[in-house]
């Protein structure tokens, strides 16, 4: 039997919302987030930005349960997809990924598989069966929506190693958007890209944001005030824990934060 797969729209069936609530966190007994709450709105941009080590990427894992598969790692507060707490007892961790799709610093496609078969890869690691022809729909739209369609059309059974690496993220995100996640998290996608290929990562996550909810871990300020809607300011003092400092939407936290350390932070002076 198989399953015909439609891409949601930014809609109660496409784009969702995410809401973290009173979130701490642990590694081996020690305390790495305290008390972060935030609100991600559906069809929406965030960019959590501050310094190296205040939490950020841990932050962005817990969104969609990979912090539990850390030896040592512990958890308190709740993650709702939608209201509903994706940490309940009796839900599954497929579930949650399957929703919450990732997308790395590096990028990691499968490098002896081919283009078409990265893309398709989730949907067997998901348990979704596709007819031939549903893939090969499926492999034009999301390749196109990564914008990177008209670079592979000709070399979809080449490996997706051999992409150079502006287009093997590009391919990571197409294989994300595979399984019709309702939020994209993104971990400094840029960090290791040339320029050219990082503003087609820019206006690819600006085009998908109408039918994706996406959060976005950047240390680079021009990137979040380009890409975001709003944003989140983490901060950890003297070994404190991190916490977000401030949030709000993004224009307002680089001409007028509120707080002197965000304005010192997104004006260089720090971090």
């Amino acid at each position: 039997m198989t399953e015909t797969l439609t891409l949601p729209q930014a809609t109660s069936t496409g784009a969702s919302a995410l809401d973290a609530r009173g979130i701490s966190a642990w590694f081996g007994g020690r305390k790495v987030l305290s008390r972060v709450s935030l609100e991600m709105p559906a069809g929406r941009v965030t960019a959590l930005i501050g310094p190296s080590g205040c939490g950020k990427s841990t932050f962005l894992r817990i969104l969609n349960r990979m912090h539990e598969l850390i030896p040592g790692a512990e958890l308190a507060g709740e993650v709702l997809l939608d209201g509903e707490d994706i940490y309940a007892r009796g839900r599954r961790l497929t579930d949650a990924r399957r929703r919450i799709g990732m997308v790395f610093q590096k990028p990691n496609p499968f490098p002896a598989m081919s283009v078409y078969d990265n893309v398709t890869a989730g949907l067997k690691l998901t348990g979704v069966r596709a007819s031939g022809a549903v893939k090969d729909d499926l492999v034009e739209e999301c390749l196109s929506k990564a914008g990177l369609w008209k670079e592979v059309r000709d070399r979809l059974r080449q490996p997706g190693g051999a992409l150079s690496g502006g287009q093997q993220q590009r391919l990571c995100i197409a294989r994300s958007l595979a399984v019709r996640p309702r939020i994209l998290l993104m971990d400094e996608p840029c960090s290791a890209l040339d320029p050219t290929s990082t503003r087609r990562i820019e206006e690819t996550i600006r085009d998908l944001a109408e039918e994706v909810t996406i959060v976005i871990v950047t240390h680079n300020m021009q990137q979040a005030a380009r890409v975001s809607d709003q944003c989140a300011f983490f901060l950890a003092e003297q070994g404190t824990p991190g916490r977000i400092v401030e949030h709000g939407p993004t224009p307002a936290m680089f001409s007028a934060p509120s707080d002197r350390r965000t304005a010192d932070y997104v004006e260089g002076r720090f971090g």
